[in-house]
């Protein structure tokens, strides 16, 4: 499928691995000008690298650029907009806030899981909405997690801090939508990611059992008996990106293999 959106403009946080990368790289493959962002540059230009190689190769007219900063810090916002101050297509992503129980976090947990993961977003939105409601389109993909949908107990800071970005979203939407605008939320479930890998390995020490058991049990839980792609997430993503998504808006789109039981 044509997605409509070749030659257009793309900002792509914490796009050097992961759910990320995927995206960054589904869209450049759609023809999409693409720069991506990261903290760790040697990372981020071997990601960049790889994509180059899939462009040529495609024989498309994508073009990538880097930007290494950490885009939670004011700095690190200007930084990005000072290569791509007026993208067609932004997509925020940052890592999540760590675990653990509510009582144990201070002031400061609560201050940086909103900067990361609620301030940070709507930054960039405020950043760069008007200039693609001037110009007639525009695409805004947040990355949150399932976390929104059904709350996971010992992530409480991430839990918070997208919850509160989803209720901004769900406002903003409806106004920038007659302008050719749209704003929604990708909700990933469990992605074959290094941050799963982590996660595994620390449940595995846990309850004393190996790596290959612990994600064996992992995936039991999961209707599709698997873990999602970051390949297919950078799909889902690209089509919300397209003109063919356009009467999409406000929206959450849960992507976790049916793991969520709920009907709504």
């Amino acid at each position: 499928m044509d997605l409509g959106i070749a030659g257009r403009t793309a900002l792509v946080c914490a796009a050097s691995k992961g759910l990320g990368r995927g995206c960054a790289e589904a869209l450049a493959a759609a023809g999409v000008h693409v720069v991506i962002l990261a903290r760790t540059a040697a990372t981020l230009e071997a990601t960049a690298a790889g994509m180059r190689t899939q462009i040529i190769a495609a024989q498309s007219e994508a073009t990538v650029k880097t930007v290494a900063c950490d885009i939670t810090t004011p700095e690190g916002r200007a930084a990005a907009l000072a290569v791509c101050a007026q993208p067609d297509i932004l997509v925020t992503n940052a890592g999540g806030p760590p675990p653990g129980d509510f009582r144990s976090f201070t002031h400061d947990d609560w201050i940086r899981a909103l900067e990361g993961n609620m301030l940070t977003p709507i930054e960039l939105m405020r950043a760069t909405i008007d200039g693609m409601i001037s110009r007639g389109f525009g695409r805004v993909v947040n990355i949150t997690s399932s976390s929104v949908k059904a709350p996971i107990d010992a992530l409480g800071l991430s839990n918070g801090a997208r919850s509160g970005l989803t209720g901004f979203v769900a406002g903003v939407a409806r106004k920038v939508a007659p302008h050719g605008v749209t704003i929604n939320n990708l909700l990933p479930g469990a992605f074959d990611t290094e941050r799963i890998a982590a996660t595994l390995a620390g449940t595995a020490q846990a309850q004393n059992i190996s790596f290959e058991e612990a994600r064996k049990r992992r995936e039991a839980g999961i209707p599709a008996r698997r873990f999602g792609t970051p390949e297919e997430f950078g799909q889902a993503c690209a089509f919300l990106c397209s003109v063919h998504a356009g009467y999409i808006t406000g929206q959450n789109l849960l992507i976790d293999g049916g793991a969520y039981p709920g009907t709504y």
